[in-house]
């Protein structure tokens, strides 16, 4: 098949690693499909990946929605790469004092979000010859952190999705990739978690020379895609050099 006619979806393209992942797999060749709840952000993004000479349609969407889900499957051609990215933390509180409703909307989104579109679109994927589903995670995925316990629980959840899912479809055509970054500066996550805080986003990134940015993790993304179709990257996680792990982290003074 050529690349010029293989279609990716790119859920929560709205803004960084979504979008900047959209514009990479498009520069790739693909007819890149950018899905967010904010319908003016993908219908903007869309038009600039066609402006550019590529390939893009928008569609508003809510991951957590499966009605809506399984109607924009159904609206589909085909489906050759799913990039499962939608998600996002809520607060930094302990475990003591966390908020259920916060817990729930994290794991709605970073889990469920991801088994409503790779349930609905797998049946493509398959039909494909040479699926691929992306799901983007964290080192929250793999590790720890104090006050962090409710995001952590749910990108622990997506781990697992992904490494349950890549043992029960073995020998389909089929590849399951998780990508996990570690500290990424993106328009709005860290805002976003401390509620418009800005002060207390901009905290988390001070003295940090350089932390990822979303076209790193979208290079990240678009690399192991465009592997050979026998080549499956099971696991990439990705840190910029100041960040040793989730706890160690260099900040100059």
């Amino acid at each position: 098949m050529s690349a010029a006619v293989r279609t990716a979806v790119v859920t929560g393209a709205s803004s960084g690693i979504g979008s900047a992942t959209a514009r990479r797999l498009a520069a790739e060749g693909y007819h890149v499909v950018v899905t967010a709840r904010r319908k003016d952000r993908v219908e903007s993004l869309a038009e600039e990946i066609r402006a550019a000479g590529h390939q893009a349609t928008a569609h508003t969407l809510d991951v957590t929605d499966r009605a809506a889900v399984d109607t924009f499957a159904a609206g589909l051609d085909r489906c050759d790469v799913l990039v499962n990215n939608a998600g996002g933390a809520l607060g930094a509180d302990p475990v003591a004092t966390g908020d259920p409703a916060d817990w729930r909307q994290m794991y709605e989104v970073n889990v469920i979000g991801v088994l409503h579109l790779t349930q609905a679109l797998l049946p493509a994927l398959v039909a494909s010859g040479d699926g691929t589903v992306v799901v983007l995670t964290s080192t929250a995925g793999h590790a720890t952190y104090e006050g962090g316990a409710g995001y952590v629980a749910a990108k622990h959840g997506a781990h697992v999705l992904a490494e349950t899912l890549r043992l029960e479809i073995v020998g389909q055509p089929v590849r399951v990739i998780e990508i996990a970054p570690g500290m990424v500066k993106t328009e709005g996550f860290a805002v976003n978690r401390f509620r418009g805080d800005e002060s207390k986003a901009a905290a988390v990134y001070a003295g940090v020379a350089e932390p990822l940015t979303s076209d790193d993790v979208a290079d990240t993304v678009a690399w192991a895609v465009t592997r050979p179709s026998h080549v499956n990257i099971d696991l990439l996680v990705v840190r910029p050099r100041a960040q040793a792990s989730n706890q160690k982290v260099h900040r100059e003074q």
